[in-house]
């Protein structure tokens, strides 16, 4: 079999389900397992490189409004690799290959099977890692791959105190505009105790005004911009400056402020979603529990934005 992937949480699954020699294809976003970064480009980002997130947003966000994207389809490429099976998503057709932009770009009918991952939710992502095992014939490899990170899940929710009252956590998933991290996310909070604020399981991520932080004033907050890289998410901070409000907030009187490798952990609904959970409970509870070796400086202090005199 050949196996093209479209989205990064794809090229994941197929890996971690030891199909990663028949993966050919992959896009400029896929970096895990390092193996596939040899792999045929088919996927291309149109957009400049260095743009700060206000720019990158205002991009993203006329191209939806205009029915376009801000990446390429590389159909030259995608003919000579001859995939049976192209992986592709219908959550989000802003920020990855959607099924019905294949078809639209191509002009015919595809000669390959075109499997959309559909994860909205934790359930959603066990689904997808069925769905690619069932469409790879790898149905039992698949099943033994959720219970593994079922198993997981609830071991660290075993290993959470009993606090009599929970934190209220808010992820960002932008910082300007600020946007709220939706989908699977805010489940990720509740498995490692927290109580998700400004946001529900299975519902979009969304703008919202810096007012409503400041009104909800969370407990504490996590700086995970959509496929940012914590070194990049720690330059962004340094970049740019808090917003009016910002140090009255509870959470960061409390110094409990953190970023974290959101292009690993917490944008790709993939297997390594269960780390993010660990990055979780590593930091509203103090406790060592983070266990991928391929990246340790995972999460960080966000001191450029908890330190007032530092502005």
């Amino acid at each position: 079999m050949r196996i093209v992937s479209m989205v990064p949480s794809g090229t994941e699954i197929v890996c971690a389900l030891g199909l990663t020699d028949a993966l050919v294809g992959v896009t400029y976003e896929c970096d895990y397992p390092p193996e596939v970064r040899g792999r045929t480009v088919v996927v291309e980002s149109t957009l400049p490189p260095g743009l700060p997130p206000a720019e990158i947003h205002r991009l993203v966000s006329e191209a939806y409004r205009a029915g376009r994207n801000y990446f390429r389809i590389r159909t030259d490429r995608l003919a000579e690799l001859r995939p049976d099976l192209v992986i592709t998503q219908g959550v989000c057709s802003v920020c990855a290959v959607a099924p019905g932009q294949i078809n639209t770009v191509l002009h015919w009918h595809p000669p390959f099977r075109n499997l959309a991952l559909q994860a909205g939710t934790i359930e959603g992502i066990w689904e997808d890692i069925r769905r690619v095992g069932e469409a790879t014939g790898q149905t039992a490899e698949a099943e033994a791959l959720v219970g593994r990170l079922q198993t997981r899940l609830k071991e660290l929710q075993a290993r959470v105190p009993r606090a009599a009252v929970r934190p209220r956590v808010l992820l960002l998933e932008w910082l300007d505009p600020p946007m709220v991290a939706g989908h699977w996310v805010p489940e990720m909070v509740g498995w490692a105790g927290g109580i998700p604020v400004l946001n529900e399981a299975g519902q979009p991520s969304r703008t919202i005004p810096w007012s409503d932080v400041e009104a909800a004033d969370p407990d504490a907050i996590f700086l995970v911009p959509c496929g940012y890289r914590l070194a990049d998410v720690l330059e962004e901070l340094r970049r740019l400056r808090p917003p009016e409000g910002w140090f009255r907030l509870r959470a960061v009187r409390r110094r409990a402020v953190w970023a974290a490798d959101a292009g690993a952990y917490f944008s790709r609904p993939g297997p390594r979603f269960v780390h993010g959970v660990e990055i979780l409970v590593e930091a509203l509870w103090g406790l060592p529990v983070f266990s991928d070796a391929t990246n340790p400086g995972a999460w960080a202090p966000a001191e450029a934005w908890l330190m007032e005199d530092l502005r």
